[in-house]
């Protein structure tokens, strides 16, 4: 599954989890060549690479509900709810604190729950 990330509405780049439960986010071309254009988090700065990581990004993890918000979310969207992959896809669409916001990219999964 991969999430499409937006910051105010301009795409950033995208979001994965891979089937071995890794996590990539890498920046998409024309926003990292826009020098205008801020990184998504200061500690995921602007850069052609691809980053990778064993645990979900703090910043990314950071957009997620917690204690009642959390409970009620998994259970509204039947999410697992150690599922954060899933949950940050399905829960920051809009609403998020910030400028930041993920759509799943896949858009009949977006168009079930909206």
């Amino acid at each position: 599954m991969e999430g499409l990330v937006y910051n105010n509405g301009v795409l950033v780049g995208s979001i994965e989890k891979d089937e071995n439960g890794h996590y990539m986010f890498q920046y998409d071309d024309g926003y990292f060549a826009n020098k205008q254009n801020p990184p998504v988090s200061l500690t995921l700065p602007k850069t052609q690479k691809e980053y990778r990581s064993e645990k979900m990004f703090p910043f990314f993890y950071g957009l997620l509900s917690e204690g009642i918000n959390k409970d009620i979310q998994c259970r509204l969207y039947k999410i697992d709810e150690n599922d954060d992959f899933t949950r940050l896809l399905l829960t920051t669409s809009h609403d998020t604190i910030g400028s930041i916001t993920i759509k799943p990219e896949d858009d009949e999964l977006f168009r079930l729950l909206y």
